[in-house]
């Protein structure tokens, strides 16, 4: 069967992607989370805040997803620094354990969209993913 509209798809797969920036210092949830996005999402990776940094300075990023506690480097304190340098990009908090503070950190100073504790089941990643990128386009 053919499709009524035979350049929609090839509209659709040459149309410029959403880039996202994913950093967690686990390799594995590293590729997990890129296997889950990158259908949809253009995706840059990042082992520590120093990498995210640094390839925050190279492109801009309608997400970034972060990993709470890594090794050199806070997710949440990487994240309240993003809202200030990138209030435009979206952010979206990893963790294991979440207390009370933490929470209403996150929620005041950086302003995330969403928090998500592991583990993370990557059909939910990727609908809050796309809803905080849908989110900064429609702000």
């Amino acid at each position: 069967m053919t499709s009524p509209h035979p350049t929609s798809n090839t509209q659709a797969a040459s149309a410029p992607r959403d880039a996202v920036l994913v950093v967690d210092d686990e390799a594995p949830l590293l590729d997990l989370y890129s296997a889950a996005l990158s259908p949809f999402f253009d995706v840059v990776t990042a082992s520590n805040v120093r990498e995210a940094e640094f390839a925050l300075h190279k492109r801009t990023f309608r997400v970034i997803i972060a990993d709470h506690l890594m090794p050199g480097g806070n997710g949440l304190s990487f994240l309240v620094r993003v809202r200030e340098e990138h209030p435009d990009t979206a952010r979206v908090l990893v963790t294991g354990f979440m207390k009370p503070e933490m929470l209403l950190r996150a929620v005041n100073e950086a302003a995330v969209f969403r928090y998500l504790v592991k583990p993370v089941e990557l059909r939910e990643l990727v609908g809050v993913v796309r809803d905080a990128a849908a989110s900064v386009k429609a702000a």
